[in-house]
Order: structure tokens, then sequence, then C-alpha cells
């Protein structure tokens, strides 16, 4: 089994698909990753070989932040901004979105699928006894 920054990455899946799942690697970047260390994308996390972990291992340690690293640093960054008193800081704050959508409609799942128009979610009547 391949563990890469403490992740262990899913058995029957491509490397290529597989380091996706690690933290700050998306499918452009592990590409980029495996052509660096000169591994075949479409060979199974099963099997490869302890010294291409190795290789995989070492060159996403020295070269990426992944994982504990950039989620520490990605909440540092989003503390900055509350402490500043900065908009966006505030959008974080009150769990709504920070980049300028909408927030009249398609933000449901932000809001907690709150429904605020009349009908919604409404409870059926009860029924006659």
């Amino acid at each position: 089994m391949a563990r890469i920054v403490g992740v262990n990455l899913p058995k029957n899946k491509r490397v290529e698909i597989a380091l996706g799942y690690l933290y700050g690697i998306g499918l452009p970047l592990s590409q980029k990753i495996l052509e660096v260390t000169k591994i075949d994308p479409n060979i199974r996390t099963d099997d490869l070989t302890e010294e291409q972990v190795n290789r995989l291992r070492d060159y996403i340690e020295k070269n990426y932040r992944v994982e504990g690293d950039l989620r520490r640093e990605v909440m540092i960054n989003i503390k900055r901004l509350k402490e500043i008193g900065a908009y966006r800081g505030d959008r974080h704050a009150k769990k709504l979105p920070s980049r300028g959508q909408r927030t009249k409609t398609n933000t449901r799942t932000v809001r907690g699928n709150v429904r605020k128009t009349m009908g919604s979610g409404r409870k059926p009547a009860a029924q006659k006894t």
C-alpha cells in the first residue's frame, strides 16, 4: 500500500488519479509529477514498486506544500482576513460565498439548505381524525 505524506493512496486506481487524493494535488499536477519522476501514469497503485513510491514521496515532499502544511496555510490566511476586518474575512466568518457569487438563489448548500419562499419546505397539512 502506497502511503505518501500521511495519506494512504487507494489501491485499485491509476496512480495519476490516486495522487489526487492528496490535498493540494489535482490531475494536472499529478500528471506533471509523474512525468518528472518518470512513472507510467496508467500503472495501478498496487503495482508500484517500493522504489517508485519512494521517488514520488521524496519529490512531493521536497517540491510541494500538501496536506497538513497547506491546510494550515489556508487556515492562517483566512484567519488573517478575519482579523484585519476585510470583507472576505467577514464572508468567511458568516459562512457565505466570498468570491462574488449571488446568494438570493443558488447557495442553498452554503446557507444550510434554507428555503425562504412561501410554501417551500412546508409540512403536509394535518390529516383528519
